[in-house]
């Protein structure tokens, strides 16, 4: 049996788009002598919908789209995901769903059991889980299908009671399918591999796992999906990051008939969460994910233009060489607005950022605009010290000002805060934290560096001088993020310990850091909740991003 894994990028609610995209990969591997062709979960509507799937008109608008899909694809079975009514009024209105169709028509439907409702998760807000499970027979074979989650509970997950190979693997199937939409992480792909061994390695079939590709907002999926043997060979891996249609042969005995590209013994059973934060690895995925993240955003949106509020320091350098990589430098628009608290070198190494760039760039100085603000408010502030104050005045200035030109010239601008500022609320509302998206939102100050290090690996594109200085907002004379926090060598790992690893004040001292350094950070943490609450949707890069997959109280007690 010759078999497709369809790897493809869709896009939410756009359904002739992606129903043309299913189409005419099922046609070409029909073309091509196929038997079966696999597409992801909720490929017809796009993953993940949220309450579109609230809409009665959504729902009839993805069923008109697949059965145009079962159709057009007469000649090769289509396993597609999509939405489907539940028609008992007990419980949820929807199954998340797999169809198979074949000769025209849908042939079986088959439902998700486990509904994932963490992180970014919200399954069991709009789908019924499935009570029955039974393989699917196809031109003389059994096929077990399942859908993401369902692969992730081997009987030892705490979350969920069911297990759906148990039950299914006791009717002898043989091969296992399951079709997904994964988000990626930098601690994702490692780990989805080894739960595709672990299931090879229980059940003693042959697996395909096809995962989705493309950016959803703030939710980046990177493919790499896989055909695995019973003996936990891998015969294939699709590119990450890329839409890709490939095949696999399954022979009589149930063998996938490739030979192995990784042997079993190169695959680990990945640690899902890296202990320390300098254990992620593979930061050109991290680099892949961005630059996907910002072409899709621009692409879905119907957007063509960025700006960025080039500073000259490390921030807003990798935010804008990522921009000029995901639109082309034609597309991007850098502004400088320094102040009289601005050095020349950050003038300089900003304009030589966009020289190498070959972006198009303004210098708009703020000294003038900054005088006006001081003179307007001195009948109030009268003699009173210089403090934050002046220094927010000086974020918001440049934020309306970069914030005009995005709505002279229709450009979209880019946020360029990094985490390690987000989480401590070293950033002005209305100001350095304006934005349409968060480009560096998930990564510490220590991960910006190491992308730009992995940007200049081959040529000098980040001026060295911005990577090698100390950072700055440039707010006052001398400043340096240092005034304000911890080194980032030291604050980037305690941040990570509290939100990615959900570690307690107690279990961080115990590490080895200073009782009173931790008590500080984790309360700026936790107080800073409200400015985050009105941050722009960020990119998301690691197991445990702000937004939407982390959810806080703003006005809680615990450790402030």
């Amino acid at each position: 049996m010759k078999i497709f894994l369809a790897q493809q990028n869709y896009h939410i609610g756009n359904f002739e788009d992606n129903a043309n995209k299913i189409i005419a990969a099922a046609n070409e591997a029909a073309e091509k002598g196929g038997d079966l062709i696999i597409f992801s979960e909720l490929a017809v509507c796009g993953y993940p919908p949220r309450d579109f799937l609230e809409f009665e008109d959504f729902i009839r608008q993805s069923m008109d789209a697949l059965h145009r899909i079962a159709a057009a694809t007469k000649d090769i079975g289509v396993i597609v995901g999509a939405p489907t009514k539940n028609p008992k009024v007990e419980g949820k209105d929807l199954f998340n769903s797999a169809y198979l169709l074949h000769e025209g028509e849908v042939k079986n439907v088959i439902h998700k059991t486990l509904l994932p409702n963490y992180d970014i998760f919200d399954e069991y807000r709009y789908f019924e889980p499935a009570t029955e499970w039974q393989v699917v027979h196809f031109k003389g074979k059994k096929l077990a299908i399942t859908i993401c989650e369902d692969i992730w509970n081997l009987g030892d997950n705490p979350l969920y009671t069911i297990c759906p190979l148990d039950i299914l693997t006791e009717q002898n199937p043989d091969l296992i399918i399951n079709i997904s939409a994964s988000p990626f992480d930098y601690a994702q792909a490692e780990e989805r591999l080894g739960i595709v061994k672990r299931n090879a390695e229980k059940y003693r079939k042959p697996i395909l796992y096809c995962n989705g590709v493309g950016s959803q907002t703030e939710i980046v999926f990177d493919g790499g999906s896989v055909a695995m043997n019973p003996n936990c060979d891998l015969v294939a891996e699709l590119p990450y990051f890329k839409e890709a249609l490939e095949y696999v042969e399954l022979d009589e005995q149930n063998n996938f008939i490739q030979p192995a590209i990784r042997k079993a013994d190169d695959i680990p059973f990945a640690d899902p969460m890296p202990a320390e934060l300098d254990s992620w690895l593979d930061i050109h995925e991290i680099y892949d994910a961005l630059v996907m993240g910002i072409k899709d955003y621009f692409s879905k949106m119907g957007f063509q233009k960025a700006i960025v509020a080039s500073s000259g320091g490390i921030d807003s350098a990798v935010t804008l060489t990522l921009a000029c990589h995901a639109l082309g430098s034609e597309n991007v628009r850098a502004l400088l607005m320094p102040s009289q608290f601005s050095t020349g070198h950050s003038v300089s190494d900003a304009e030589q950022l966009s020289k190498n760039l070959n972006n198009h760039y303004d210098i708009l100085p703020i000294e003038p605009v900054f005088n006006s603000f001081e003179g307007a408010l001195k009948p109030v502030f009268k003699d009173l010290p210089f403090n934050v104050a002046e220094e927010n005045i000086q974020s918001r200035i440049r934020g309306t000002l970069v914030m005009a030109l995005s709505n002279k010239f229709g450009s979209i601008l880019l946020n360029t805060s990094n985490k390690s500022e987000l989480a401590t609320g070293y950033g002005t509302l209305y100001g350095d934290m304006a934005g349409g998206l968060g480009v560096l939102g998930d990564l510490y100050k220590l991960q910006v560096f190491a992308l730009a290090k992995y940007i200049n690996r081959n040529e000098e594109i980040i001026p060295v001088n911005i990577i090698n200085k100390p950072p700055s907002a440039e707010l006052r004379h001398d400043q340096k993020d240092s005034d304000s926090l911890p080194e980032y060598d030291i604050l980037d790992p305690i941040l990570y310990q509290y939100i990615e690893r959900r570690q307690g004040p107690k279990e961080i001292i115990d590490l080895g850091y200073d009782a009173p350094l931790v008590a500080r950070i984790l309360k700026m943490v936790n107080m800073n909740e409200y400015k985050r609450n009105q941050f722009c949707p960020i990119i998301r890069v690691s197991p445990k991003a702000f937004g939407v997959g982390r959810r806080v109280p703003i006005v809680g007690k615990y450790l402030s």
